[in-house]
Order: C-alpha cells, then structure tokens, then sequence
C-alpha cells in the first residue's frame, strides 16, 4: 500500500502512484463546472498540511497528483543530525527528483485528467537552498538551478498555506517523523521568511490561506473554502482567505 506521504509504491484502489505521479482510478464526478486551472500548486511550510490538501484536491477534480518524494532522500535525516555537511547533497538530490517529476508535464498530456496538482512548486528548491546554504554554495545551486527551471511548466496558481510556528510544530510533533521532532523554531521562522518574500516580490497568482484552524480532513467547510477560490479567475498577486 502506498504512504499517503508521497512514498513511490502501489496504492490499493483508486490508486496508481508511480514515482510520485498519483491518478485516481473509478467512477469520480469532478463537477460539471469549467476549471480555470490546470496545474495548481500547493506550497508553505514544514507541517503546514500539503500533501493532505493535495490529496483532497486530486480525488475533487480527478486529477494527476505529483508529490514530494521527500523520503527517497538520503541525506534527509544526516541533515537535521548535522546540517553543514549534508545541506548541500540534500538540496542537489531534492532539485534531481523534483525534475525527474515535473519534467514530465512538458512532455506528457492526459485526455482523462486534464488538471494536475502538485504539493510543491519548482523553486522550493531555491527557497530552502537560499535558508540551508552558505554564500558560495548556494551561487552555485542557483547557476543550476537557473538551467533546470527554463525546462519546466510553471503552475497556473499556488495555493500557500501559512500557519503560525506553533501550530507548525503541533503538527510535526503529531505527524512523528523522528528526524523533525527537533527541528527549530528559528528554522521554521526563517522558512516562513523567505516564503512570504519571494511570493510578495515575485507577484505571484496565489491564493494566500491562513490554516492555523485548518482541518481539512473533519470539517468540510474547510476544503469548500478552497473549491470555491479555484472557481474564480484572479489577477497576479496575493489573495486573502482565512478558514472559520
């Protein structure tokens, strides 16, 4: 059975996950309303509760779900044990496989599943390089990354999910990853950082939603909220939603 984490397995129907590429398969109305968007990323923090919204939005609308295959990482756990000396292979071998995934979108189109959505966007590469990696590492990365991202599609819209550090926490503390139960608070705050930075300077067409009281999973007003947004055509920049 396949990790709703974004593991690489079979999962048990409706599922078909390869390589982080998961389809529903069966009987699925997704609504007879038009789509606006195609590719909907979904972004924030550690913990801020991606992947289950992803998971939601790719069995609403039928679509290709693309997942973070963060536990195919190696280095992940020597890097919260000793950030210096794994940072770098970390970030080169998350940029690898966030590649391999998406490059895919170029090449591939689905007449099934028209929409795809995605737990991450590209540049998160860049994002946690630029908090992880010293001066000269990171102008490196950056070179590389610069090449690899012309290559790739850019989502139609991001979702980012901002929570405080607290709830944060919470929910790392709840999801029990060993290798995160010690993660900072500094770290999160300076994730969170640079975020929000590159989002405002970047004018970027996304919906902005404060999940401090998010339960997508028991309160179906919640996700609603969200189905809702992706019904309306936006301008670039941030839109503000808050969950009651």
């Amino acid at each position: 059975m396949c990790s709703r984490e974004g593991s690489s397995k079979i999962f048990n129907h409706p599922w078909i996950c390869e390589a982080g590429i998961v389809q529903w398969q069966g009987a699925i109305d997704p609504g007879p309303y038009y789509m606006n968007y195609h590719f909907i990323s979904i972004e924030g923090n550690i913990g801020a509760g991606k992947t289950t919204l992803a998971h939601m939005l790719a069995k609403h609308f039928n679509a290709r779900l693309i997942l973070e295959q963060f536990a195919d990482n190696p280095f992940l756990a020597k890097f919260y044990e000793n950030p210096q000396q794994f940072a770098f292979p970390l970030e080169l071998f998350f940029m690898a496989e966030r590649y391999k995934q998406l490059k895919e979108l170029v090449f591939t189109k689905d007449l099934f599943q028209s929409i795809t959505v995605s737990d991450y966007i590209f540049t998160k590469c860049l994002l946690f390089a630029k908090v992880n990696l010293p001066e000269e590492e990171f102008r490196l990365y950056q070179k590389f990354f610069d090449i690899i991202q012309q290559q790739l599609v850019q989502p139609d819209i991001l979702i980012y999910l901002h929570a405080s550090v607290n709830r944060l926490q919470q929910n790392i503390r709840k999801r029990n990853r060993s290798y995160e139960q010690a993660i900072p608070d500094q770290y999160l705050f300076n994730i969170q950082e640079t975020y929000t930075n590159y989002i405002r300077q970047h004018n970027l067409k996304t919906l902005f939603i404060d999940v401090g009281n998010a339960d997508f999973l028991g309160n179906e007003k919640h996700l609603q909220i969200i189905l809702d947004a992706l019904e309306k055509d936006y301008e670039s920049g941030s839109h503000y939603f808050t969950l009651p």
